[in-house]
């Protein structure tokens, strides 16, 4: 048991809710008898724009993935958060359907927990401000991707997007990747040789290897 709260505590201390925060704010958050651990079976729906908790949930183990419509919006692994778009923001609907890709365990922190934490330990809402901060870098990214017009394009700034990991490793095929773009599967394929053929990009299977980030800046 002591095995598994420590590797808890190492998990949550590299999400963004706990990074930097004190010992004491992840021995409340594994402790607090108002957390709420919960499971979902594979294919199991945790949230959708009808049924959702005001809470914070962190992915403790498994996939989690989120869909705006038909729209794979992305795929949340063990340390990744949820929830933060029914938080304070009062509204009787979530934004998107949360599905378990695996089988999952989740924790989730209510409203009023993480109000409390922030005022206890002010590195919490630093680290609430900055998440949310990329959030909304991230769904600009998907805004441009939408976009953007043509496979080409929508592709350059999906991966533009990333740029910043490096290598991109896609959590769908290619044909999934199509879907979220909104291309076709033998458009897609064009575009990703195209930017090879560039130098831009060298792909193998699902993974993408940034070579030039200025000629995907250019393009």
């Amino acid at each position: 048991m002591t095995e598994e709260r420590e590797a808890l505590k190492g998990l949550l201390t590299h999400t963004f809710l706990f990074r930097g925060a004190p010992e004491e704010a992840l021995e409340a958050a594994l402790s607090d008898r108002r957390a709420i651990w919960q499971r979902a079976e594979k294919g199991e729906v945790i949230y959708d724009p009808a049924h959702f908790q005001r809470c914070l949930g962190v992915v403790l183990e498994g996939k989690v993935q989120v869909n705006k419509g038909a729209l794979i919006m992305s795929v949340l692994k063990p340390g990744d958060l949820f929830g933060a778009a029914a938080l304070f923001y009062q509204r009787d609907d979530y934004a998107t359907t949360l599905t378990a890709r695996t089988r999952c365990r989740l924790l989730l922190f209510p409203q009023s927990l993480i109000e409390e934490w922030m005022e206890r330990w002010p590195q919490v809402g630093r680290s609430y401000v900055t998440y949310l901060s990329q959030r909304i870098w991230f769904l600009t990214g998907k805004i441009d991707a939408l976009t953007a017009g043509t496979a080409g394009r929508k592709l350059t700034q999906y991966l533009l997007s990333r740029a910043a990991e490096g290598t991109v490793v896609l959590d769908c095929s290619l044909t999934g990747l199509a879907g979220r773009l909104g291309v076709s599967r033998a458009s897609l394929y064009r575009a990703l040789d195209d930017l090879q053929s560039q130098g831009a990009i060298s792909h193998r299977g699902r993974t993408i290897r940034i070579l030039d980030q200025t000629i995907l800046e250019q393009a």
